[in-house]
C-alpha cells in the first residue's frame, strides 16, 4: 500500500502530536523507498554534492564542528523519483496535520543529512528564535541493518523529563513539534543517512 493512502498511519501521527506533541512510527516508507532514497543520499555524496551544516542562519550561518558534524543537501522536486514520492508523501502528511490540528503549515523543506562516523548534533531546538514558521519537525531514517552498538540515536528530551531515544533504523519516521522538543543526536558509530525536514506555517502567528 502506498503511504500515502495509509489512513491509519497518518491519524496516528495527528493524535500522537495532538496528545504528547511527537509520534514515532515504524516502517512508515515501503522498504523499496527507503533503499532508493539511501542510494540516492550516497550517489550525492560521492558527487560532492552534500556540505558541512552550519548552525544559525542568514549572516549567522557558520559551520561548528563541535555542535554539528553532519553533511546535508536541500530537496528539491523534479530532481528524482524517489524524492518526489517522499516529497509527495510528506505532503499528505502536511494535509493531514491541517486537517486533524489547524496549524496552517503551508509547505515543508527538506535536506538528506550524512552524519560520518563519530558525528554528532549538540542539544537544540529546531525553531529558531527569530523565525516561527518551523512548526512540526519530520526525520525519516535510511540506515540498513542498523545495530544497538552502532549509535546515532535521536535523543529526545520531553516536558515530564523522560529522555526517549530513537534509533535510526531504516524506515523509521520520528514527528515532533519543532518549538517544544529540544533534542540531539548521539554519536554515531558508523555512517548515518536521513531526511530531515520541517512543515513550516506562516511567521507569528499563534497556533
Amino acid at each position: 500500500m502506498h503511504i500515502t493512502s495509509d489512513v491509519s498511519k497518518l491519524s496516528a501521527i495527528v493524535d500522537d502530536l495532538a496528545s504528547q506533541g511527537w509520534s514515532q512510527q515504524a516502517d512508515f516508507l515501503p522498504a523499496e523507498l527507503v533503499s532508493a532514497l539511501a542510494a540516492e543520499c550516497r550517489r550525492r555524496a560521492g558527487d560532492g554534492q552534500l556540505n558541512p551544516a552550519g548552525v544559525g542562519r542568514g549572516g549567522t550561518l557558520e559551520v561548528r564542528e563541535a555542535i554539528r558534524g553532519d553533511h546535508i543537501r536541500w530537496l528539491e522536486p523534479g530532481e528524482s523519483s524517489a524524492c518526489d514520492r517522499y516529497l509527495d508523501t510528506m505532503d499528505a502528511l502536511r494535509q493531514a496535520i491541517n486537517q486533524g490540528l489547524f496549524i496552517g503549515l503551508e509547505d515543508y523543506e527538506c535536506h538528506f543529512a550524512l552524519y560520518p562516523p563519530g558525528a554528532f548534533y549538540r542539544r537544540h531546538l529546531d525553531r529558531f528564535r527569530d523565525d516561527d514558521r518551523r512548526a512540526v519537525s519530520a526525520v525519516i531514517y535510511l540506515n540498513q541493518d542498523w545495530q544497538p552498538g552502532d549509535g546515532g540515536e535521536l535523543r529526545m528530551f520531553l516536558d515530564d523529563q523522560r529522555v526517549h531515544d530513537v534509533a535510526p533504523t531504516a524506515g523509521t519516521l520520528v514527528v515532533f513539534l519543532s518549538g517544544d522538543v529540544p533534542h540531539e543526536v548521539l554519536a554515531a558509530g558508523r555512517e548515518r543517512l536521513s531526511l530531515t525536514g520541517w512543515f513550516r506555517r506562516r511567521g507569528n502567528e499563534p497556533f
